[in-house]
């Protein structure tokens, strides 16, 4: 698996009882998609920092120092976070 892809919001995750570094973050379930948006792989959960939605297309980062470095936080147990929702994709060599 790639650092950074494109992948489907496909559910969000509600907890009542997590990690306090986790509070007040939002949890969503993502889904890996080709450059198509034709899903592959398993589902994974990642932090959403940009205020995403189910059925967006969006970019993910999958690497724990990286996910911690954008949530300004060392000590937070997360490997997967999502950075981007994609508007548009747009690709020179396909018709």
């Amino acid at each position: 698996m790639y650092l950074m892809f494109l992948a489907k919001v496909v559910g969000n995750v509600v907890s009542s009882v997590k990690n306090p570094s986790l509070e007040g973050r939002k949890m969503m379930l993502v889904k890996q998609t080709d450059l198509d948006g034709n899903a592959k792989g398993e589902e994974l959960m990642a932090i959403d920092t940009v205020c995403s939605g189910i059925g967006d297309t969006v970019i993910v980062v999958k690497e724990g120092s990286t996910a911690q470095m954008l949530l300004e936080d060392k000590k937070v147990p997360v490997h997967t976070v999502i950075v981007g929702v994609v508007d548009k994709i747009t690709l020179d060599n396909r018709k």
